[in-house]
């Protein structure tokens, strides 16, 4: 199990940052939608340039790709505006369904989508988000033949040293491209909630060089191929020298699909492929306020905790060999485990250490 990214904050917008510890260095890690003047027209690029000619051989022959894949997947990108901050999104079919992060559209019903091809402010809804994934769909409800859907590649096929670029709406800068690698796959990133909720963590995430910045959120990480295989969620900042440029994670494609299509033909997520216990929980404290474990609040009917005799008032202190102390770290650590998966759960319950075993289940939105 790769080694979480503990305790970040996921906003909405670019106001703040959140310290997180992992790989044995303080980062902090910020959701990448953007503030600024949301209801206004996307403002625009002003700079064009010709493209400067290069002799025939390898370097012109990559610089054609790059712009190959720029001019096929960039009118596929879009800007959502919300009444609180702006992002990207993806077009994901002919029916006007755009793919883009649950942080972006936040508490939103409807929002605002400027095509990259400029033209028509078009209006969407909120189809539905999944935010243990930060996904989010929402669709068009007109002017969708501005719209050209993005291929979406394989995640799994993706491996570390691949060229990609990400594309979106940084800062409001409509339609950039950053360039970079993929540094890393197999990530676990977790982010608090900006207003104070729990946190969320993602896991197997691909770790990025190319810049991610305020306003790429829910924007395309694309290969060489033209295929989308990311959608960018957050970048890392490190809390004692500010930024740390080159440290960008995107939610794989193949997550991105299979939520998507349950949110496209069902509103709600009920195979996540993410395990879950079944229950409410809130981390609890000894007298001198150090965390003690995870207290259950309320179990699922029929979930596995039920199935497993879990009762509220428990209070879980380790599962699959890993100490919980919070409910942050029961996240992240569930985060790594699969649906079907059978593992011991240590508890005490009036004051008497027990220790069960949990088939765990899917992690669900409804």
């Amino acid at each position: 199990m790769t080694g979480p990214f503990e305790g970040a904050a996921r906003l909405r917008t670019t106001s703040g940052a959140v310290t997180v510890l992992g790989a044995g260095a303080l980062l902090a890690v910020a959701a990448c939608s953007g503030g600024g003047s949301p209801s206004g027209t996307a403002p625009a690029a002003t700079a064009t340039h010709s493209p400067v000619a290069l002799s025939s051989g390898p370097a012109s022959a990559l610089q054609q790709q790059y712009q190959d894949v720029i001019s096929t997947v960039l009118p596929s990108v879009v800007q959502i505006n919300t009444e609180t901050g702006t992002g990207s999104g993806v077009v994901y079919d002919n029916n006007g369904d755009i793919v883009t992060n649950a942080h972006v559209v936040g508490d939103a019903t409807t929002v605002q989508v400027f095509p990259a091809t400029g033209g028509e402010v078009l209006k969407a809804k909120v189809l539905g988000t999944f935010a243990a994934d930060d996904l989010a769909v929402i669709r068009a409800t007109s002017g969708t033949g501005s719209l050209p859907k993005a291929t979406f590649g394989n995640s799994t096929d993706i491996s570390a040293g691949e060229i990609v670029l990400a594309m979106g709406n940084p800062l409001g800068l409509t339609g950039s491209v950053t360039q970079g690698i993929i540094s890393a796959t197999g990530r676990t990133v977790s982010e608090a909630s900006a207003a104070g909720g729990a946190s969320v963590t993602i896991p197997d995430t691909l770790q990025t060089s190319a810049a991610i910045n305020g306003g790429n959120s829910g924007g395309a990480l694309v290969n060489l191929a033209g295929q989308v295989i990311g959608i960018p969620t957050a970048a890392a900042r490190d809390p004692e020298a500010g930024s740390a440029p080159g440290i960008g994670f995107a939610i794989p494609s193949n997550v991105a699909i299979n939520i998507a299509d349950q949110l496209i033909s069902k509103g709600k997520v009920t195979e996540s492929s993410r395990a879950a216990l079944g229950i409410t929980a809130h981390t609890t404290v000894t007298p001198d306020g150090q965390p003690a474990g995870v207290a259950i609040s309320t179990v699922t009917a029929g979930s596995a905790a039920a199935a497993a005799g879990l009762q509220p008032g428990d209070v879980i202190t380790k599962v699959a060999g890993h100490e919980t102390p919070t409910q942050g770290v029961l996240t992240a650590v569930l985060a790594n485990l699969k649906p079907g998966q059978q593992v011991e759960v240590t508890y005490t319950r009036g004051g008497t250490s027990h220790t069960t075993k949990v088939t765990l289940g899917h992690l669900t939105s409804g």
